[in-house]
């Protein structure tokens, strides 16, 4: 049994801290994320390290929904997690990273290609804490339900999909099937929108996936707005309620707005110096989830998660170490 089969990128990041002037220089818009080719990458690492003299803060095992499974085998919970990477030294560092972390994925049955590339994330933190990604998916574009594993969807309490995935036709065919499985065992289906990124090119994609089954959907105040078209989080929360049986919108340092199926909690936020929200959404949906599928309500899923995306963000990277994990349930 799972608590949560995630379905993904799989990326590996690096970080730099940069200044705005920098992202005005790679003309890349703050705070959101750019799906490059191999040749832009290379191109933007030449302008960080070379002409600006950037320096590599962190790499890590990455991926929207790979963070969030993470954080939910940290916290005790147990995670499932399908994605697709080469057969180079990317792939390797992935999934060692992905495994140490107690996360089962398909990558242990799954030959891996030689043919193409694992994908890579460029995370540019800016003084603000605030963060800007660019992304070569690499072979993860070509996720596909082959990547699937259909006994593991069907012994999962909840299926979790990575907003990032809209981008792929093969991936969202992925989705779909993963989607069907899941609902059919009597598993529930939840969503992040990922970036608003996503929500201004691919709404439609969106709501197709709604119209074929959400039952819980986690994002962030700006996609909630953006997405709905409305000018409030209440106001977004009431136009979500039509498409969405359970809502989750997080408000950054505020906190989060979460609706059940019943009812309607504000969950304040817990007070911090963030110099980093890379990775604050993936966590606060990996405790939030374990919180829930360990029996938790939503305000309590959500104080947990408050707490986890707090701690987060006080720390360079889009994970925390495990025992930093671990003492949020002491």
């Amino acid at each position: 049994m799972f608590d949560v089969y995630g379905i993904g990128n799989a990326l590996v990041d690096t970080e730099y801290e940069v200044t705005d002037e920098l992202l005005i220089a790679a003309s890349l818009p703050k705070g959101q994320m750019t799906l490059m080719n191999r040749q832009e990458r290379e191109q933007l690492i030449n302008l960080l390290e070379r002409e600006h003299n950037h320096e590599v803060v962190k790499q890590a095992g990455g991926g929207s929904a790979a963070n969030t499974l993470v954080a939910v085998a940290q916290l005790g919970g147990r995670g499932f997690y399908s994605c697709k990477v080469a057969a180079d030294a990317i792939g390797d560092f992935f999934l060692e990273d992905l495994t140490s972390a107690g996360v089962k994925t398909n990558l242990d049955e799954t030959e891996r290609s030689s043919d193409g590339t694992s994908g890579q994330c460029v995370s540019m933190i800016t003084p603000d804490a605030e963060r800007t990604m660019t992304t070569h998916l690499g072979i993860s574009e070509t996720l596909s339900p082959s990547e699937l594993d259909r006994d593991a969807l069907t012994q999962s309490t909840y299926l979790y999909i990575e907003g990032y995935l809209v981008t792929s036709p093969t991936a969202m065919d992925a989705v779909r099937e993963a989607q069907h499985i899941v609902r059919a065992a009597g598993g529930k289906v939840s969503i992040t929108l990922s970036d608003m990124s996503m929500v201004q090119g691919f709404g439609d994609i969106f709501t197709d996936l709604f119209d074929t089954g959400i039952d819980l959907i986690f994002c962030n105040e700006e996609e909630a707005i953006g997405w709905t078209q409305t000018s409030s989080r209440s106001a977004a929360l009431d136009r979500l309620r039509a498409v969405c049986q359970q809502i989750v919108i997080t408000c950054g340092s505020d906190g989060a707005l979460v609706y059940d199926g019943s009812g309607e909690v504000f969950v304040p936020g817990v007070p911090i110096n963030a110099v980093d929200t890379t990775g604050a959404g993936d966590m606060f949906a990996g405790a939030f989830l374990y919180g829930i599928t360990a029996g938790l309500n939503f305000e309590g899923a959500a104080t947990l998660a408050n707490r986890a995306a707090s701690r987060l963000v006080s720390a360079f990277g889009a994970r925390l170490e495990k025992s930093r994990v671990e003492t949020l349930l002491a």
